[in-house]
């Protein structure tokens, strides 16, 4: 009889979920936690990332935070080699970290556009460049890119968020590209609009419950894409509300 194995078993792996204070990062901070991965968090809001690591250690695993902003290279190592250090290594890095701040071309100030486009973009390029070395000497590893349907198209008033996220794209393939030769799988996930603070109170969904797509639903399915055997990868994927 051949043994079957059907998924990978996540416990004991340590993850850092970036912008794990709330939201999706949170729904997924948590499932793997109940999965019995160690989690490291990051984010602006101290209060907030202290809430969700108590929620966290309650599952029995290690949870530590890291409180930095993503745009800035040199608080997102200094955040990332701290957290490493507390969970005692990194396995998987969820890139979840970003803003979404809408409006007209003609009326964004230009300092906003530029501010979505450094906190998307190089929050995801600082977090993975810190993480890397970390996979690489273990010989294996995961980072789960958190990019949008925004960046595979364009809309009225996303300008700056759908640009960021089709740079994350383009970024993330390239990873896969340098790094699957490590063992290393680079998953690129753009998802539509889940309910979250961010996408309420843009006013893109009401967030009802019944009809659109929730952070957990996010959160089961990079669950599920990690637990897949390391030989296979889900390069790009994406998830939708069914008839919102």
């Amino acid at each position: 009889m051949h043994q079957i194995n059907f998924v990978m078993n996540l416990k004991g792996k340590n993850a850092i979920v970036t912008g794990g204070g709330r939201g999706l990062g949170k729904a997924v901070a948590l499932i793997l936690a109940n999965e019995g991965v160690n989690v490291g968090i990051t984010g602006r809001n101290e209060e907030n990332l202290k809430m969700t690591v108590d929620e966290i250690q309650k599952l029995g695993v290690v949870a530590a935070y890291a409180v930095f902003s993503i745009d800035n290279e040199i608080h997102v190592k200094a955040g990332i080699e701290s957290l490493a250090e507390q969970l005692g290594g990194v396995d998987i890095l969820i890139n979840n970290a970003g803003i979404g701040d809408f409006g007209s071309i003609e009326n964004m100030p230009s300092e906003t556009w530029e501010q979505v486009v450094k906190t998307n973009l190089f929050g995801v390029y600082y977090a993975a460049k810190a993480v890397y070395p970390f996979l690489k000497e273990k010989g294996e590893g995961d980072i789960v890119n958190v990019a949008s349907t925004a960046g595979l198209k364009g809309g009225p008033n996303m300008s700056a968020y759908a640009a960021s996220k089709a740079a994350v794209v383009s970024l993330s393939q390239s990873m896969m590209a340098e790094w699957r030769k490590e063992n290393i799988r680079v998953i690129t996930l753009t998802p539509s609009t889940i309910a979250s603070d961010m996408s309420i109170e843009g006013g893109l969904t009401d967030g009802n419950p019944d009809k659109v797509l929730q952070p957990e639903d996010f959160a089961e399915w990079v669950r599920d894409i990690l637990k897949m055997n390391r030989r296979a990868v889900i390069a790009n994927g994406s998830i939708f509300s069914t008839n919102p």
